[in-house]
C-alpha cells in the first residue's frame, strides 16, 4: 500500500484533489492511503502515518526545503 500526503495552508484546498486521486486510484484497483493535512500539522502526520510521498500545495512550496 502506498502512502500519499498532500500538504497545504490549511488543509482544505487539498481535499478535493485527494477525492479525485483516491477516486483515479481506486479505479485502477490500487491499495492507497491518500491524505490531506495542513502545514501546521504535517510533522505529526508524517511521524504517524509514515507517506512514500509528499505533494505540497502552490501554497506552501517555500517549505519544500524544510521538507526535504
Amino acid at each position: 500500500m502506498k502512502t500519499i500526503m498532500l500538504v497545504c495552508s490549511s488543509g482544505m484546498s487539498t481535499s478535493l484533489l485527494m477525492k479525485k486521486m483516491t477516486d483515479a486510484a481506486s479505479s485502477q484497483n490500487l491499495e492507497t492511503n491518500i491524505f490531506a493535512t495542513s502545514k501546521d500539522l504535517a510533522q505529526e502526520e508524517f511521524d504517524q502515518q509514515n507517506p512514500k510521498v509528499i505533494l505540497l500545495g502552490p501554497q506552501v512550496r517555500y517549505l519544500l526545503n524544510d521538507f526535504k
